[in-house]
C-alpha cells in the first residue's frame, strides 16, 4: 500500500468515518489534490479497507469556456476507471462581486443537493495543509479573530439547514507536494486551473508571493502556519463551549420580537457584563445565525458592534456586507436587511 493511502486511512478512522454500507460524495475538480483523494480511495476500496458506494460530484464553474468542460470530461472518465458513480453539476456564476466566493457558493449548493438526493451522509473535500496556511493567512491579512485565525474547519455540517457533514480527510497531514507525488507515482495527470496563477486574486497571490518570502524565513511556514491554525481551532472550541454555558447562565436567547416581523434580537443588558471574548464569540454565533455566514465580516464589524452596545443613544447602526445591518433599540440588538 502506498504510504499516502496509508496516512489517509489512518486519518479515516481517527475521524471515525463510515468502512462500509455507506454513501459518500467526494467533491473532484481534477486538480492535484482532489485527484490524489479518489485515487486513494479506490486504492482502499480495492484493497477491501473501504467498502462504500463513492460518488464523485464535479462542478462545472463555466469560467474557462473549453478548459471547464475538459475538466469534466477528465473527471468523468477518471470516476468510471476507479469504478465510481459520477455527479455532474453545470452553472453560470455571477462576475458581479467576489467571483470567487459566488463560485464556492454555487459548488457548495451543488454538494449538498447531490448528497441529499442520493442519500449520502458525508462531503468529502481535498483541502490540504496548503489550503489552511493560505487560509490563515487571508483571514489575519483581512483582519480576523479566535475562528478567522485557527482556519478551515476538518468536520462541519455543510450549511446550517442540513445534517450532511462535509469532512476534510486531507487538511490535517497532506501537502500539496504528497498529492502531487501519490498522482505522479501512480502515473495519473491531473487537470492545471489557469485561474491558479491569476495574480489578480488574493489567494494566488498569497500562495505565488508572500509563503515564498515567509519561506525565507521559517522553511516550513506552510506546516508551521497549519499547526497554529489547528492550536487557535482548539482554543476556539474551548472557548465557545464556555460562551455557551455563559450565554445559558445570562438567559441570552436568540429571540424573536413579534412586533419587529419575527426579527431577532440580543438584549444588551445580558452583554454588558460578559468578557469581552465571551461576548464576541455571542456576537458571531448571533450574526451567522442570521446571515447563513460570516463571509466577509472583520474584527472591524463586530468592534463597531462592540461600540453600539456601550453607546447610551438608541438609533444607531452598523452597516454590515450585503446591504445588511445591527441597530440599537430600546436595549436591544436588531438584525436587518434593506
Amino acid at each position: 500500500m502506498h504510504d499516502f493511502s496509508r496516512k489517509l486511512l489512518t486519518e479515516w478512522r481517527k475521524l471515525q468515518l463510515p468502512s462500509d454500507d455507506q454513501t459518500i460524495v467526494v467533491a473532484v475538480s481534477g486538480g492535484v489534490d482532489s485527484t490524489g483523494l479518489l485515487l486513494a480511495l479506490q486504492d482502499l476500496t480495492n484493497r477491501k479497507k473501504l467498502s462504500l458506494r463513492v460518488i464523485i460530484a464535479h462542478y462545472n464553474h463555466n469560467l474557462r469556456g473549453f478548459d471547464s468542460e475538459q475538466d469534466a470530461q477528465y473527471v468523468k472518465v477518471l470516476a468510471e476507471k476507479c469504478d465510481f458513480e459520477f455527479a455532474l453539476g453545470v452553472g453560470r456564476i455571477s462576475l458581479q462581486g467576489n467571483l470567487e466566493q459566488n463560485a464556492r457558493i454555487e459548488r457548495y449548493r451543488f454538494l449538498r443537493k447531490t448528497a441529499e438526493h442520493l442519500h449520502a451522509s458525508i462531503v468529502l473535500t481535498a483541502h490540504t495543509i496548503n489550503d489552511q496556511a493560505e487560509s490563515v493567512l487571508l483571514n489575519l491579512i483581512r483582519g480576523s479573530g479566535l475562528n478567522g485565525l485557527s482556519g478551515i474547519k476538518l468536520r462541519r455540517e455543510i450549511d446550517q439547514s442540513s445534517e450532511i457533514l462535509l469532512v476534510r480527510p486531507l487538511l490535517n497531514w497532506a501537502k500539496r507536494s504528497d498529492t502531487e507525488n501519490f498522482c505522479l507515482d501512480n502515473k495519473i495527470e491531473f487537470r492545471h486551473d489557469a485561474m491558479n496563477e491569476d495574480l489578480s486574486f488574493k489567494r494566488v497571490r498569497v500562495r505565488k508571493l508572500l509563503l515564498p518570502l515567509m519561506k525565507e524565513f521559517n522553511p516550513k511556514i506552510v506546516e508551521t502556519l497549519a499547526k497554529t491554525a489547528c492550536l487557535l481551532r482548539e482554543d476556539y472550541d474551548a472557548l465557545q463551549k464556555f460562551g455557551e454555558h455563559n450565554k445559558a447562565s445570562q438567559s441570552i436567547n436568540f429571540e424573536n420580537d413579534s412586533s419587529k416581523q419575527q426579527e431577532k434580537y440580543l438584549l444588551i443588558k445580558n452583554l454588558i457584563d460578559l468578557l469581552p471574548s465571551i461576548r464576541n464569540l455571542i456576537l458571531s454565533e448571533w450574526l451567522k445565525s442570521q446571515r447563513g455566514s460570516l463571509r466577509q465580516l472583520t474584527t472591524k464589524h463586530i468592534e463597531a458592534i462592540e461600540r453600539l452596545i456601550s453607546s447610551r443613544k438608541s438609533g444607531r447602526l452598523v452597516e454590515l456586507p450585503g446591504d445588511e445591518f445591527v441597530i440599537k433599540e430600546k436595549g436591544k440588538l436588531m438584525f436587518q436587511r434593506k
